[in-house]
């Protein structure tokens, strides 16, 4: 029952932790200590984080052509949609702290060795299908509202999006479409991989489990959501280095949001 066992827990049952309500402190009081868990070591988690901002580089460099104008901003903003896939290594290091374990940078690949990686591998999967599912349907709307010619310049592009009635169309179509696509990964992923690494429940009580913490304190979520979209965006403008710090700030805080919503496993 291998298969299984990556969908379950390893009794082959899909196990229903224990979630609690939270109020909007809790989720300040949560970024605190993420702050906390950063400030001990910096350096270690800047290193470990450097791949976020150097993707970042990468990914708007190879859109600066003309013809991928269009998906420049789709691709920036859903890349965020894959940000706690490679916050996974700093919800261990929060883990190790918490137990007063060895938190060198090294701990932040441990993950390779969790015996829920398979089903951390499954969420995985999932948000990058819908990255991809974003990327698609954001291209499909620019089409859409702009038509299928790309433009011809970078200032045409600028000026087909804020100087034209179907751009303005554009953005706010595509933003409200880029939220409902924020809003499922939130919803699906705000405690699903701290969960895993902490107890081997499997892929489908992990985001179940994330989906009733966010339907039992949808307001938290949504600030906490705001909180991470903003740390994003500032991270994001001085060409993605800021995400250098703001990505395991958040990528710690997680993890201390995440003990707040979701009971301590019961043991015997």
């Amino acid at each position: 029952m291998t298969a299984f066992h990556v969908m379950a827990g390893p009794g082959d049952v899909v196990a229903h932790p224990g979630i609690r309500k939270i109020g909007v402190a809790d989720v300040f009081d949560a970024l605190r200590l993420g702050f906390e868990d950063f400030r001990t070591k910096p350096s270690h988690y800047a290193f470990l984080c450097l791949i976020y901002p150097i993707a970042g580089v990468v990914l708007a460099t190879w859109s600066s052509g003309v013809d991928m104008l269009p998906i420049l901003y789709p691709l920036a903003s859903g890349f965020a949609l894959l940000g706690p896939v490679a916050a996974i290594g700093l919800y261990e290091i929060s883990r190790r702290r918490e137990q007063g374990l060895d938190t060198s940078w090294r701990h932040a690949f441990d993950v390779r060795h969790s015996p829920a990686l398979p089903a951390i591998l499954v969420v995985a999967a999932m948000l990058l299908i819908l990255f991809v599912a974003w990327l698609i349907v954001a291209q499909a709307l620019y089409v859409r509202f702009l038509g299928e010619v790309p433009p011809a310049s970078l200032s045409a592009f600028m000026s087909g999006i804020v100087g034209t009635e179907a751009g303005i169309g554009l953005i706010l179509v595509g933003n409200a479409v880029g939220f409902v696509f924020a809003a499922v990964v939130l919803a699906t992923v705000v405690v699903s991989f701290p969960l895993l690494l902490d107890r081997d429940v499997g892929a489908v009580s992990a985001v179940e489990t994330s989906i009733r913490a966010t339907l039992a304190n949808p307001v938290p979520v949504a600030v906490w959501g705001l909180v991470v979209a903003a740390g994003l965006l500032l991270g994001s403008l001085p060409v993605f280095i800021g995400l250098i710090v703001v990505m395991p700030i958040l990528g710690h805080a997680t993890w201390h949001l995440y003990r707040k919503m979701v009971e301590p496993e019961q043991i015997g």
